[in-house]
């Protein structure tokens, strides 16, 4: 930015609290979650939901397990207002869940809205006001603090007149200082106080005071440091819930919310994914997953975290990021060789400890949770480019495919496949990095070729087999024979009979292919050239011996 353009801004002053106590605390409690999707986030939309995708979000939202549901401003609007009534008139409610309506404090907005929630067993009645310098400036044209405060203390005042009119319904009084994030701490106090004055709150009957981050102005830590004071300073705190309710202009809207909760805040107020005017509402998804990767039950179950992405994605028309957390499409996916080897250690390792002790703390390397316990696979974790290393083929290979590589094998292997995805400019699929495999280390056939063979054990010579072997070597077709203490053996003496002798076998491994056939298997052969080149072939047969053969024939003709 320009440093003249750089002139204008300000640094957003601090809080003095010399003794702040919040950067002491853990979290270790959730907080009560209210979902504003279908207010805060549906007036966001390009193209608001219509009232059957509203239920349809409602139902969702009910079933992740929030027990209160902002579900719109019912006063503002006939599409709201019958959303409501549809869900009071179908039962559609939960006994256990509390709907949320939110209204300016204006008269004949409060009424319409009271209007809206009879028949309701419980409801909260959300007013706000603005209250920042800026807005009293700008917005009610340098309106004074006496007259700001008395807009908050008459919209509560008729509210509790009005809670007569629905005797069937509970009312929750929530009140939001709107622009709380930049209102002098002192006038948010005010306003808070007088609207508990007249509501007269009890500890058995609590009122919400809702403390926006309407802008998101600050550092976080200013942020905690606001709820903070506000927290120590408030009258009859038992009576109240210190309710957050931060935005993401600065791109801290979690952090801000962590913080805020540890400053003492009991409430959260937010959306899926994090959809909201401007640059979007705090991401509850990410709080919630962020307290069950620390061991902390949240009470939202997102344990089909994909499923839900979809009937987000499908009602409301947006697409979560492939970078979101958790949810995003590519958040369990490592494409850096390094990070691809540490992520198969760790599973591999993971499971070795768990098969002995189920209750092993989660420990693998980069990934905070287990990609199953939100619905999410292993199959998807690691993927290839040309970013990517020996670890992460050698990954794909064994979990997708059922081929377990012998480790000093996983250089050669993963040094081909990233230089076929450099050489390509893109990702490989799992499948076209097995086809890379098979085509450049499974059952190479040229110069040299093994067509049949027959084992034959010695009488009286304990694990001594002859080989005899037609083989094709340069296009020609030879026979040969050879004694040994095996398969593999008896081979390598019979190539040596038609002076094949440059090479050793340095080491073998075998194992049946798994997910695949039952017939199906693979044999890894290491040889080394007189030269000192070490070289890996692998073999797939139905005959297990075979696949010996032919992996030993692989790396011999990978060694011309």
């Amino acid at each position: 930015m320009h440093p003249l353009s750089l002139a204008k801004y300000r640094a957003f002053p601090a809080v003095s609290l010399p003794d702040r106590t919040w950067p002491d605390k853990v979290l270790n409690h959730a907080p009560e979650w209210c979902s504003v999707d279908l207010r805060d986030g549906n007036q966001a939309l390009p193209q608001p939901m219509s009232i059957e995708e509203k239920l349809e979000f409602f139902d969702l939202l009910v079933r992740v397990g929030f027990k209160q549901i902002e579900v719109g401003f019912p006063s503002a609007a006939d599409t709201e207002f019958n959303f409501l009534r549809r869900l009071i008139d179908e039962h559609r409610i939960p006994e256990d869940v509390t709907v949320q309506v939110l209204v300016q404090t204006r008269d004949h907005l409060i009424r319409r809205t009271f209007e809206a929630i009879q028949g309701a067993k419980r409801a909260i009645v959300h007013i706000y006001n603005s209250t920042s310098p800026l807005q009293r400036r700008v917005t009610f044209s340098d309106a004074s603090r006496e007259s700001i405060r008395d807009i908050a203390v008459e919209g509560a005042r008729l509210v509790k007149e009005l809670v007569p009119s629905v005797p069937e319904t509970e009312v929750v009084l929530q009140y939001s200082p709107e622009s709380f994030s930049d209102t002098e701490l002192e006038f948010s106090l005010e306003c808070c106080h007088a609207v508990m004055e007249i509501w007269q709150p009890a500890p058995d009957r609590k009122i919400i005071l809702n403390l926006p981050a309407t802008v998101e102005w600050a550092t976080p830590n200013i942020h905690a440091d606001q709820i903070e004071w506000m927290c120590r300073n408030l009258q009859n705190r038992e009576s109240a819930i210190i309710s957050l309710h931060t935005h993401n202009d600065r791109g801290t809207g979690v952090a801000a919310t962590e913080l805020g909760l540890l400053a003492g805040a009991d409430r959260v107020e937010g959306t899926l994914f994090g959809n909201g005017e401007r640059t979007g509402n705090l991401d509850i998804v990410t709080v919630a997953l962020n307290l069950n990767s620390h061991g902390v039950p949240s009470g939202l179950d997102f344990s089909d975290l994909q499923s839900i992405r979809e009937v987000y994605e499908r009602v409301t028309r947006l697409n979560v990021p492939e970078r979101q957390p958790y949810a995003g499409e590519l958040v369990f996916t490592a494409f850096s060789g390094s990070h691809q080897d540490a992520i198969k250690k760790g599973l591999d390792r993971r499971t070795q400890e768990t098969a002995d002790d189920p209750s092993v703390p989660w420990g693998v390397p980069y990934l905070t949770i287990d990609p199953q316990d939100i619905g999410r696979s292993y199959e998807a974790i690691i993927r290839i480019n040309s970013q990517s290393g020996k670890g992460g083929v050698a990954y794909v290979l064994d979990r997708e495919h059922g081929f377990d590589l012998p480790k000093t094998m996983h250089p050669q292997v993963g040094k081909r496949i990233y230089d076929l995805a450099d050489e390509l400019g893109r990702e490989l699929t799992t499948d076209e990095i097995r086809d890379a495999f098979f085509r450049d280390f499974v059952n190479v056939a040229s110069p040299l070729d093994v067509v049949d063979y027959e084992l034959i054990h010695q009488v009286g010579e304990r694990g001594k087999v002859k080989c005899e072997a037609s083989i094709l070597i340069h296009g020609e077709e030879r026979h040969i024979e050879g004694f040994g203490n095996g398969p593999i053996n008896a081979f390598v003496h019979a190539l040596e009979s038609i002076n094949l002798k440059d090479f050793k076998v340095t080491d073998y491994r075998s194992h049946a292919v798994r997910g695949g056939s039952d017939a199906s298997a693979a044999a890894y052969v290491q040889v080394q050239r007189d030269d000192g080149r070490l070289l890996w072939g692998a073999g797939v047969d139905p005959s297990i011996e075979m696949a010996g053969l032919k992996a030993l024939v692989t790396a011999w003709n990978l060694l011309r």
